[in-house]
Formats: structure tokens, sequence, C-alpha cells
């Protein structure tokens, strides 16, 4: 028995449901455009979140895929409270093909957490190929390649090895012309469970933030996708699937606004009366955008904040202020937008002062909810690696898939929670179980978006 000719099986191996668990967005977009460039393949979806170990063993004897591309989405909580990781699980889900999938067939990976640890995680899952970055173009010419038997060794983003080692090519072309379609049972799963359904209009972050993994992900140039295409999709989902709440997942939402103010006023004419939510930076923001954005349907602005201390924001690499901040946030106030500002304390450069300072700031801005995570994560690739090596906070043959943090040492942690209570302002840490609360809210009630503004003081 051999594999089928022509199938391809997509696996999203990510079992991580806290907060609430995330569609996988970027296997959708994959499919889709292998649909569209490679019509004579028969693709499914697996999504471990939804099934059994059990039922994919038997889609893989009856679907009998040829290639099978595995993507990693998460390595761990990022949560220092819970430092646990998932590669075990990973590795059991390849086992799982190895152990019950005896036909001729080629194991690619991908995905975000894949993309981060490339090397790493090649010699830990051992696939046949894996993609860095984004996969569409370089899916599409490795499949055509392999059927043709044409060498494969010069495909942009592509991870492989050879006799010596794992070479990994770079990348020079983007994609940007892409649709989207969403699988129906995904989507009936993740619209109950999730309250909301997430599609990107742009991908790429140009910033120098010291911890952040998305330049490595995405890379540092911003390209935008159709906004025609977008509202396809959306409308679709509405018309379908009745889903009215979209989260837009770029890395930041608001770069490139000449774009945005061309989506926002065409979601307005194409009166597909949706709602949604997306990642902002609190700076650059008018009266006159955010009330635009309002009338396309514009609810939740989470604020990637991280500090409400000019030293501490100097530390991290941002580039607006605490006079930014305050003042996006009142605007937000009085556009009647819900915002909530996320945040990392005692991180690099961090100290008890600073802290305080984010604090007593955060008296200054009402009616928001704040999220605060405990240290960086560390990731290579990144300035905070550099800085950890420096300081002996990490080895450099460390592969940091076990999570390390880095946690100045001049933060009273102890304390963290009892500063934060006496500002008066609602402040979430990570251990804080608000995921049962909003998960009743969503199950019981039928409450859809993130739910945070009932937690709003």
């Amino acid at each position: 028995m051999t594999a089928t000719d022509n199938t391809i099986l997509f696996v999203s191996a990510n079992t991580l449901t806290v907060p609430y668990p995330v569609y996988p967005i970027g296997m959708s977009y994959l499919s889709t455009y292998l649909t569209e460039n490679l019509p004579l393949y028969t693709i499914k979806l697996f999504d471990f979140n939804l099934s059994k170990p059990e039922e994919f063993i038997k889609l893989l004897e009856t679907f009998k895929p040829k290639y099978i591309a595995v993507s990693i989405r998460n390595i761990d909580g990022v949560n220092s409270y819970d430092p646990i990781n998932f590669i075990g699980g990973y590795k059991k889900i390849i086992q799982l093909i190895r152990d019950n999938y005896h036909l001729d067939y080629k194991l690619f990976m991908g995905g975000a957490g894949f993309s981060i640890f490339p090397e790493t995680m090649f010699n830990e899952l051992k696939p046949d190929y894996a993609i860095v970055g984004e996969g569409e173009r370089s899916l599409v010419e490795l499949i055509s390649k392999l059927d043709s038997n044409l060498p494969v060794n010069n495909i942009e983003g592509l991870v492989y090895k050879n006799e010596e080692k794992v070479v990994i090519n770079t990348r020079k072309i983007n994609t940007t012309d892409l649709s989207l379609c969403f699988d129906e049972t995904l989507v009936d799963y993740y619209w109950l469970n999730s309250g909301m359904l997430n599609i990107q209009t742009k991908r790429g972050c140009p910033f120098q933030c010291i911890y952040c993994t998305y330049p490595l992900i995405e890379g540092r140039n911003v390209r935008t996708l159709s906004p025609d295409k977008i509202i396809e999709t959306i409308s679709k989902l509405k018309r379908d699937k009745g889903v009215d709440y979209i989260f837009f997942t770029d890395s930041v939402f608001n770069m490139k606004n000449d774009y945005n103010v061309e989506l926002a006023e065409k979601l307005i004419r194409s009166k597909v009366n949706i709602r949604w939510g997306a990642y902002f930076y609190p700076q650059g923001l008018t009266e006159e955008l955010l009330r635009l954005f309002k009338a396309s349907g514009l609810t939740h602005i989470e604020f990637g904040t991280e500090s409400i201390s000019d030293r501490t924001l100097q530390n991290y690499r941002k580039h607006f202020t605490v006079a930014d901040i305050i003042q996006q946030s009142e605007l937000c106030k009085k556009t009647e937008i819900l915002y909530s500002h996320f945040l990392i304390l005692a991180g690099y450069g961090e100290t008890d002062e600073t802290i305080d300072e984010t604090y007593e700031n955060s008296k200054k801005i009402k009616s928001t909810v704040f999220f605060p995570f405990v240290g960086m994560r560390i990731y290579p690739g990144t300035r905070l690696y550099d800085i950890s090596i420096d300081e002996g906070v990490i080895e450099k043959d460390d592969l940091l898939l076990e999570p390390k943090y880095y946690i100045s040492k001049q933060v009273t942690l102890d304390t963290l929670k009892e500063r934060a209570d006496s500002s008066g302002r609602r402040w979430v840490f990570p251990d804080e179980d608000t995921a049962t609360v909003s998960n009743k809210m969503r199950l019981l009630r039928k409450k859809k978006g993130p739910l945070w503004e009932f937690l709003i003081r």
C-alpha cells in the first residue's frame, strides 16, 4: 500500500487554550494558497484541539497523505509563573505518525514557534523539510519540485539537512496577494469556544523591541494584504456562519494608516456590519482616525504598552512615551472604544522605582484593565538574548526550548501585586483565573469577543 498521489494533510499541533483557543490561521492561509496554486491536490486539515490521537491515526490510514505538514505555533505558554513547554507534546505527535503510518510520505514543518528555533526544532523533531516564516510560495515550490524530482535546495525560507549541518535559506520575496478560506468544522469550534475568528491585514514588524520575535517570524518589511479579499472573507464568515467578531492578528495594527483608512472605509461601504479588535501601539492615533475605525466596527484595542515608565520604555527600545500612552488612552475613552494595556514588569533595566512609576502613572488612565507579564521570555536572535548572555543569565549553548526568563534582580517580586492593588486600578496577573469566568460567559451567556471589558475598573 502506498500514499495517495496528490494528497496533503495539514496538522495543527497546538493545544494551548488559555486564555482561549486560537484558530490556526496560518494553516488556513497555506491550505487556501495551495488549493489555488496546486488545484490537482486534495487537502485536509487536522487540529489536535478538536480531535483525539485515535482519530488522527484513522485519518492517516484512510486519507493516505503523500505530504504531511505540521504547524508549530507555540513553544511554551510565555508565562514565568508557569514555565512549561510543549516540545514533548509535539514529539508525541511526530512519533504517532512514525509508529502508525508506514507509507512513502514526506514530513514538513513550519509555523511561528518553529521559525523562532528553526535549527534546534529541526534537530529535535527531524522532519524531511521545514520552512521559516511565511510558507505559501515556498511550500508550493517545494511540493512542485519534489513531484518533478528537481533539486529543492535553493527555495527561499527552506530548512533542510545536508551531510554536515542544518541549512536555513534566507528569504527575499514575500507574498501579499492572499485569499483566505476557513475550514467549516474548525470555525464552528473556535467561534463557540473563542468567540472570535482571526485574520491578518498585514505582515512584518519594523520595530526594535529588545525581546520581540515578530521580526524573526515575519521579517521587518511591513506588507499589506488585499483589503478586498479580507472583506470577501469576512462577508463569507458572517453570511455562512454568523461570525460577527474578528480579531486582526497583525503584530501591530496601526502601522501604515493610509492602508488602514482604506480598509476601514471599505468595511463601512460593504455594510458587512462586524465588530473587530486588534493589537495597537499607543502612538499616532487621532480622534478622527479612531472614529473612522469605530464606524467600521472597532470595539476593542489591546495596547502593547509594556511599561508606563519612560526609563523602562527606553530600556525596552520602545518608540513611544508615557505621555503618548496617557493621551492615546484618553482618546479611546472619549471615542468610547474599549481598551486594555499589556505590560512587562521586571524586564531588562527595571527597578522598584520604575515599577512604582508604572503603578503611579496607571492612576492617570481610567476605564481600563492592565495585563502584566512578569519577566521577559528570552529568545535567540533578539537583543535580549545578547544581554542575557553578557549578564550570565543564560549560556551561549542554551537551546532555550525550556523557557528561560530575564527577571530584573532590582525588583522586589513579592510585593508586585500588593503595589498594583494600591493603584486602585484593575491588574490581572498571569496566575489569576479569568479564563473560567470568560468561558462561562461565552458558552452560557453567548458573549463574543475578548470579554476583558467585564474586568475593567
